[in-house]
């Protein structure tokens, strides 16, 4: 049986999401545990728009950024803000790839390479959305053969779970009626310190990531064809580290990523084991993030363009006032055989599973 939380500690009203967008309504749904915090999220591009957690003060405040109305959810600035990603995350170089010889061609918007399956892709579009209980949200999505160029028509659910240890979990699962390519992810802006006018800037916050290795990419974020060590480089999180600390260091791969905007290739014993991504510290609020996820990599996005937008209730959004863990396959693996493989056939089913827990270090 379906339940609608109308009132919410995020002072986010439902009326201000409601709207008809490509032809369906747009909607407002709110997920509480039983400790009493939430996450609210719209149907159009799944885009999370509150989560609302205390500090160790107990003091609850919303710590991923979005907007406080349907509008602005659709004319953000930054397109892919907190929203869901299809149907291929990352970049895909020159948005070009060839599948069992044919060649196929994407949307270009990212410089010359397709990025987080185009214009419009599944963070611009309208779910259908059903709201299971007070701590689920199912969302799904009929993706259409040749969309963004991308073959075959794909049947996709993800569902939103907020249990009572403040864990967000997403699964996703897909099928498809042709040979694709997929990489689903999300594309939550975490601000642990809580959004507010300006959003406290991320140099302060500590971060670990379960990864000996990255992947290094050209001035485009297109990855160089290596898989290199960690050790040595402002990018080896092993041990937990102030992200601030080697942001603007004097290496190639912080300048082509203008910060961090990299992939970590995952420590894990078995494929698709869920396992430990990564952690964050706000030490100012002491709030906490792990991401656990099934993917063998991690995008670290340090919100390197961000340009001071404005926000939910008058929050503004400096740059690198967010950080962003998109758990996925690697960039421009379609062009990539060696990387692992992200086709997906008919009669099988893509699942992923990632999951944001948020708590409190005293």
């Amino acid at each position: 049986m379906s339940e609608i939380i109308e009132k919410n500690l995020s002072g986010l009203k439902r009326e201000d999401y409601q709207a008809t967008v490509q032809g369906k309504q747009t909607d407002l749904y709110t997920l509480r545990n039983k400790q009493g915090y939430e996450v609210s999220i719209t149907n159009y591009g799944g885009a999370m728009v509150a989560i609302m957690v205390p500090d160790r003060d107990g003091k609850v405040a919303n710590v991923i950024m979005g907007h406080d109305n349907i509008k602005d959810v659709i004319n953000k600035p930054e397109p892919f803000l907190s929203t869901l990603i299809g149907r291929y995350g990352n970049r895909i170089c020159k948005g070009r790839f060839t599948l069992d010889g044919k060649e196929y061609t994407l949307a270009i918007n990212n410089g010359e390479n397709h990025l987080h399956g185009g214009p419009t892709g599944y963070h611009a579009r309208v779910w259908d959305a059903e709201q299971v209980d007070c701590q689920t949200l199912k969302l799904h999505l009929i993706s259409e053969d040749m969309e963004e160029g991308f073959p075959g028509r794909l049947d996709i659910t993800v569902t939103f779970t907020f249990d009572d240890d403040n864990a967000l979990i997403i699964d996703y699962e897909a099928t498809t009626d042709k040979k694709t390519v997929i990489n689903l992810t999300n594309h939550g802006y975490f601000a642990l310190a809580g959004i507010a006018n300006p959003t406290p800037v991320i140099d302060d916050l500590i971060c670990q990531i379960n990864a000996d290795h990255y992947i290094p990419i050209d001035p485009g974020a297109i990855p160089l064809g290596t898989i290199d060590s960690v050790e040595g480089t402002p990018f080896d999180f092993r041990k937990p580290k102030p992200v601030g600390r080697d942001i603007d260091a004097d290496h190639v791969q912080i300048k082509n990523g203008a910060g961090y905007d990299h992939c970590y290739v995952l420590n894990k014993k078995e494929v698709g084991e869920l396992s430990f991504a990564a952690k964050i510290v706000e030490p100012h609020t002491g709030r906490t993030m792990e991401v656990w996820t099934t993917e063998p990599g991690v995008q670290c996005y340090t919100d390197n363009w961000g340009t001071g937008q404005p926000g939910t209730h008058g929050a503004t959004y400096p740059r690198r006032s967010a950080i962003c863990f998109e758990a996925q396959h690697f960039p421009d693996s379609p062009n990539r055989p060696y990387f692992p493989s992200v086709v997906l056939c008919p009669g099988e089913k893509y699942t992923q599973k990632t999951i944001y827990k948020f708590g409190v270090e005293r």
